[in-house]
């Protein structure tokens, strides 16, 4: 099958590879480079780097799209960050990953939302892909379970093997999935910033343990110090901080950084 990709993120990698070992890909899609680190080098994206590495056409805009030479038969979309017009949406049959019970976290950032709510599990599902916002018919639904520690990272890695799974079942015979309309509470997510990762020490100490696993760090003041909390778990219902950075030092686990209070009481959010 002539496939055409667009994708971003670094979860997305493994499923295009697992499809370029089985399918003819013509294109491929990304954002373009983006500035990163202190130095604000331009940097490709994870998707951008591996089309690289295999050779694939890559194009960092969608306005290119009428260029490409081949007619595609289906149009996989995966975490692209993009609105298609029709001139995509009517090229092939587009069919998009969505890491969410739809119509539960549409939108940009559905596992951290689930996460942070402290959801137990979560649907991966294979839609149609249409100009609403993840508002398609879904032709496929499976369920992973979030664990107690799971963070955005060990998530996407479950959503990365799911979705491996329902692409190659689904491409043997798509006509065996019917596509199903979504019912139910339309719930939008949205991107998160540096102030959602502020922590406030008034709320539950599972309600903090969500939000670090959520966003990969809380922010805070200790005994004065600026820190990110890096990870926690949840002992006997207390928070306890495994891994901290205090500013300008490097990741260290919680009883070095004790050590370096040399007895002082531990004052949170100081």
């Amino acid at each position: 099958m002539k496939l055409v990709l667009m994708g971003t993120n670094s979860f997305v990698v493994p499923v295009f590879d697992d499809l370029a070992n089985k399918h003819d890909i013509i294109a491929v899609f990304t954002r373009a480079p983006k500035p990163m680190g202190r130095k604000h080098i331009l940097t490709p994206s994870p998707v951008h780097q591996w089309a690289q590495n295999r050779g694939l056409n890559v194009y960092t805009s969608i306005k290119e799209f009428d260029s490409i030479d081949e007619k595609p038969d289906m149009i996989v979309v995966i975490s692209y960050g993009v609105i298609l017009r029709d001139n995509v949406l009517n090229a092939a049959k587009c069919i998009n990953v969505h890491p969410s019970s739809l119509p539960k976290y549409r939108g940009a950032s559905p596992i951290r939302t689930a996460i942070l709510n402290g959801d137990k599990d979560m649907d991966v599902c294979l839609m149609d892909v249409v100009a609403e916002m993840d508002a398609g018919d879904v032709y496929m639904r499976k369920n992973i379970e979030i664990g107690e520690n799971d963070t955005n990272e060990t998530v996407e890695t479950k959503v990365s093997n799911t979705a491996i799974e329902m692409l190659n079942e689904y491409m043997k015979n798509p006509s065996a999935f019917p596509p199903i309309p979504q019912t139910g509470e339309v719930v939008l997510t949205r991107k998160f910033t540096g102030e959602d990762e502020i922590i406030d020490w008034d709320k539950t100490p599972q309600q903090i343990h969500n939000q670090i696993r959520a966003l990969g760090c809380g922010r805070t003041k200790i005994n004065g110090i600026d820190v990110k909390i890096l990870e926690t778990k949840i002992d006997n219902g207390s928070l306890r901080i495994v891994k901290i950075q205090p500013a300008g030092k490097n990741p260290m686990d919680w009883k070095s950084f004790i050590n370096g209070l040399h007895g002082a009481a531990i004052k949170y959010g100081e």
